[in-house]
């Protein structure tokens, strides 16, 4: 994530918190992010460098009629500094901000085979109970693991896969003489 994406969405974020109205804020621009994901084409003029910031501003102005005050003046402030094409990102980074201060952690469990509800349920106990934090997981199957589980929280990933033990195996194999 570029640093002009964290700065936009940490004022966002700051000026949200101190109005009282972070969570309607985030939603907001998470609605708007949405409307970036399934409309392929606004996110493509968005991004184009050869329509004007006045006119990008112009078209989320009207996006954005019914969300928040903070989130049309933010989305506004940013089509004018050219930066419209970057409000997935800027949103994603807002959500994480918002996440921390809620003290909540989105983590990503993928096993070899579908884990039943009490297995997810005794893991995320286990990932609360060491991070002190409320998590909120995901779920996914990939065969390829073999057997174990893979953990992504944010960037961070923790491989105890037993396709990710073979991996390492064959990684020190071949470097030690």
């Amino acid at each position: 994530m570029a640093v002009a994406q964290r700065m936009y969405a940490r004022a966002l974020f700051e000026a949200a918190r101190d109005e009282e109205r972070l969570e309607q804020v985030a939603a907001d621009l998470a609605a708007l992010a949405g409307a970036l994901e399934e409309v392929p084409e606004l996110g493509s003029f968005l991004r184009n460098p050869q329509v004007e910031p006045a006119g990008k501003a112009a078209v989320l102005e009207e996006i954005c009629a019914d969300a928040d005050g903070l989130v049309r003046n933010f989305v506004r402030l940013v089509a004018e500094k050219g930066r419209a094409g970057e409000l997935a990102e800027m949103n994603a980074e807002l959500d994480a901000l918002v996440a921390q201060a809620q003290n909540r952690l989105a983590v990503e469990l993928t096993t070899a085979h579908e884990l039943s509800d009490e297995q997810a349920q005794s893991i995320v106990k286990t990932i609360e109970a060491a991070s002190g934090r409320t998590v909120e997981a995901t779920r996914s199957v990939d065969p390829s693991l073999i057997g174990g589980i893979v953990l992504q929280v944010g960037s961070h990933r923790a491989d105890g896969s037993v396709r990710g033990r073979l991996e390492r195996l064959r990684h020190e194999l071949a470097t030690t003489r």
